[in-house]
């Protein structure tokens, strides 16, 4: 019996110094990263930790340094395709590098409930934080408060603290809207996102220099709130307009929404209107008429956020990452004039 609880029992940190040859403290700086090591003695250390299966035991070494081996993500966007993407992404990066992930999800994005989200990360003292956060007033909260660990936006906003990464929104918007002008079409409407978010905003810009580059008229966008429901409601409401001939959807959800408004009105998509979209998600190939729209690459977003916040961590050299370009997918929703 006590050979077998010996077999079974968790190599200690003690252990893999015995077999190193080394001391704990040694064992533990070269778990930290410290400088001060000789190249051959943690090669001898690390080879003892595969050799031995050896776990460090992240609760204790956060005791120690006042800081988890985890990323927190702040994430306000709960349920889209784009952010759970990126998450997934995160995730994957995190556990690879040896670290955990903590989520937390905003139900609402008050002051109140951002503060509350950004004190539960910094209780559960993580290393860093990855903000899926699109609206500027969360960013407005953050620059007022003392968070203390390094932050990493996956969304450029004016006057954000820490990292920021994106998708060039407003060239995807504009490469939209100008696939839509080479196709004829000269009056094209906006179904735009809701105010204060920051995709909402760049989506917009990009679709308003592409109509004044072409030197063609504008129209007010119209503010929708990035649902299915709310696209449907445009649809059967805008069928009986006959100013236009295009419409740029600021996500694929309400481009769906959208077109389905459209079918229950009369109105052929895209013989009579042209119905155009944005992120690409996965049900925009498989509708009808399939969705041409703006291919975002989240999951590159998500490894690269990663790669910024642990290289802040560690105190390394933060690499530098141009603009995720989007990419359009064109479909049969949009056709020539």
């Amino acid at each position: 019996m006590a050979a077998s609880g010996e077999r079974a029992r968790v190599p200690s940190i003690r252990d893999v110094a015995r077999l190193a040859g080394v001391s704990h403290q040694t064992v533990s700086r070269v778990l930290n990263d410290h400088p001060s090591i000789r190249p051959e003695t943690k090669q001898r250390v690390l080879d003892s930790i595969r050799a031995l299966d050896y776990r460090p035991n992240l609760a204790a070494r956060a005791l120690v340094t006042s800081r988890s081996h985890t990323i927190g993500v702040l994430s306000a966007t709960v349920g889209e395709f784009g952010p759970t993407s990126s998450i997934a992404s995160i995730e994957d990066a995190a556990r690879a590098e040896g670290y955990s992930v903590t989520t937390v999800n905003l139900p609402t994005t008050t002051p109140e409930a951002i503060g509350e989200a950004i004190r539960q990360l910094t209780r559960e003292q993580v290393s860093g934080i990855v903000a899926l956060a699109p609206q500027v007033r969360v960013f407005n909260v953050l620059r007022g408060m003392a968070v203390g660990a390094p932050i990493v936006s996956l969304q450029a906003a004016s006057g954000a603290d820490g990292f920021s990464l994106s998708s060039d929104q407003v060239a995807g918007a504009r490469a939209i809207t100008e696939h839509l002008i080479s196709l004829g079409h000269s009056e094209i409407l906006h179904l735009a996102g809701p105010q204060d978010w920051i995709e909402a905003e760049s989506r917009m810009r990009g679709y308003l220099d592409a109509l004044r580059e072409a030197d063609l008229p504008t129209f007010s966008p119209i503010r929708g709130d990035w649902t299915a429901d709310f696209g449907y409601f445009a649809g059967t409401e805008l069928a009986r307009r006959a100013d236009f001939t295009a419409v740029f959807a600021a996500n694929d959800l309400m481009a769906i929404g959208l077109m389905h408004g459209f079918r229950d009105a009369g109105i052929d998509v895209p013989r009579q209107v042209s119905v155009v979209g944005f992120d690409d998600i996965p049900v925009a190939a498989h509708v009808w008429p399939p969705l041409t729209t703006v291919h975002q690459d989240f999951p590159t977003l998500g490894r690269r956020a990663v790669d910024i916040l642990l290289a802040e961590i560690r105190g390394e050299m933060v690499p530098e990452f141009a603009s995720v370009l989007p990419q359009m997918r064109l479909r049969s929703s949009s056709a020539s004039r």
